[in-house]
């Protein structure tokens, strides 16, 4: 690896988002039915990609869903369009 080369975040393992949830006094759970989703809504956020579901247990944790689920973020992105040249 070169020296202006990070290494790449990983996901955070779904045990951590539950402890930090726990650390908080929340769950899934609360969360999801709080928010008027099933009971069981935001587990599944944990294993697949649901952006909005995400962002709520991220809130609830008090980071951003970019720190959580890096991989799901960074495939998100485009490249800004390349600019138009000038007449």
């Amino acid at each position: 690896m070169d020296a202006d080369q990070t290494p790449a975040k990983q996901d955070w393992h779904p045990a951590d988002v539950l402890a930090a949830l726990k650390k908080r006094g929340k769950t899934l759970s609360g969360i999801s039915t709080s928010h008027g989703y099933h009971a069981t809504a935001a587990g599944k956020a944990l294993k697949q990609p649901w952006p909005a579901m995400e962002a709520l247990i991220a809130a609830a944790i008090g980071v951003a869903p970019e720190e959580i689920w890096p991989s799901r973020y960074t495939r998100r992105r485009r490249a800004p369009p390349p600019p138009k040249p000038s007449p």
